[in-house]
């Protein structure tokens, strides 16, 4: 059989979402955007950007919100983690974070049609 593993089939997921545009990486993220954080995972391999980025507290399900960019080059990034903790990254580490749409857990719990019988 041709099992993947759980990373490999992380990755593969969200490639699927990137080529449906629900993805982009952090630094592409206009000011006042928010998401939540995907994956990890620096596009040169570098484990030392992606291991700082963990231990910030960019991690899977997080939620980021963009707060404001840099003026010269748009570096840094003020952001925004899990509404508790801001951050200043430079864009080179921004785009090792792959964020996707947030999903509001109280939208998802309201029913999208409700059906009433009426009793005699």
């Amino acid at each position: 059989m041709n099992r993947l593993s759980e990373q490999e089939r992380r990755v593969f997921e969200a490639g699927c979402a990137i080529g449906l545009g629900f993805t982009q990486p952090l630094s592409l993220m206009r000011c006042g955007g928010v998401g939540r954080i995907l994956a990890v995972q620096a596009s040169d391999g570098n484990q030392e950007v992606e291991r700082g980025l963990l231990e910030m507290g960019f991690v899977e399900g997080a939620r980021v919100e963009v707060l404001h960019h840099g003026f010269l080059g748009r570096d840094p990034l003020a952001v925004r983690i899990n509404q508790t903790m801001t951050v200043a990254l430079r864009r080179c580490e921004a785009n090792a974070v792959l964020v996707g749409p947030l999903r509001d857990a109280a939208l998802e719990s309201v029913p999208v049609m409700t059906l009433e019988y009426a009793s005699s």
